[in-house]
């Protein structure tokens, strides 16, 4: 993208903050990670499309971190996230000491943390906790785990008590894992109700089982993530008997992109979310102040 795309699409966006009367965004589903890692992840969005749909999904924001953060704050976005996930054992304390550096150099990112079912994960989430963590990231699909394994149980107990929230990929988009869906999710829920999880892309594509839990459980929250764009709505559309439970459920909707992982530009996430028609103050909402709220910013 060059750089007259990009101040053309800064002030796009400052002037839907404007219709909308904010100051800022904040979003709970950006990605931050060990440069290596990140390239990994994107040669996947690369070379498989196969697995993603047949999609092509070119990344958008190839840039270098520091271009990276500097866009987000042209954005106009006040905090964001480093959603960072490990794949096998042996990755999640490495990650978390990498997010607490991150965080410590990138003040608007909120201190993120990841997990794994693995021997000693209780013992390395509570010292992420102890280190500032303020919100986790979990890929069940990625990861290959089913959420309710017993050795995560621990850990979910930690969280739920310090109320620290998750966001959790979980939904079988774009490819359904071993574990994905909304079962394996009820089975932690039903051990651990007041565990703030934030299940990533609405569930997608078992949009309407996710919105019932969020129903259900009074801490669960769904992030935007992808949700609504022409590119979701091609392959796993939402649906729009569906939408006045997510007008119902407003105070618990977050705005999350996966920036910079997108085939689109980060304007199209906040066009699809104003065309759906659910009102400025619904909108408000899930573009600032429940993340407001819950993180305390």
């Amino acid at each position: 993208m060059s750089e007259a795309a990009t101040r053309a699409e800064a002030a796009e966006i400052r002037r839907f903050r404007e219709r909308l009367g904010l100051t800022g965004l904040v979003d709970v589903h950006t990605h931050f990670m060990p440069e290596r890692v990140l390239r990994k992840v994107w040669n996947y969005f690369d070379t498989n499309g196969e697995s993603l749909g047949g999609l092509e999904w070119p990344i958008t924001y190839r840039k270098e971190e520091a271009e990276r953060t500097a866009l987000l704050r042209e954005f106009g976005v006040r905090a964001f996230t480093a959603m960072l996930y490990p794949h096998k054992p042996g990755m999640a304390t490495w990650l978390n000491e990498w997010a607490a550096d991150f965080a410590q150099r990138t003040p608007d990112c909120l201190h993120t943390a990841t997990l794994y079912p693995e021997p000693g994960v209780e013992t390395y989430v509570r010292e992420a906790v102890e280190a500032g963590a303020r919100v986790f990231k979990a890929h069940v699909q990625v990861g290959a785990y089913d959420p309710a394994d017993e050795l995560l149980q621990p850990a979910w107990g930690l969280l739920a008590e310090a109320g620290i929230p998750v966001v959790i990929h979980c939904g079988s988009g774009p490819s359904p894992g071993e574990h994905t869906g909304p079962e394996p999710i009820e089975r932690v829920l039903a051990r651990h109700p007041g565990l703030r999880l934030i299940v990533a892309h609405m569930g997608m594509a078992e949009y309407e089982d996710f919105l019932g839990l969020a129903e259900r459980f009074e801490e669960v929250r769904l992030d935007t993530t992808m949700v609504f764009t022409d590119f979701t709505e091609r392959f796993m559309p939402y649906p729009r008997g569906a939408l006045s439970r997510v007008a119902d459920l407003g105070d618990r909707v977050l705005l999350g992109s996966d920036f910079p992982n997108i085939p689109y530009p980060y304007v199209h996430q906040l066009q699809a979310l104003e065309r759906l028609d659910l009102g400025q103050e619904w909108l408000r909402a899930v573009c600032h102040d429940n993340a407001a709220r819950l993180f305390g910013l």
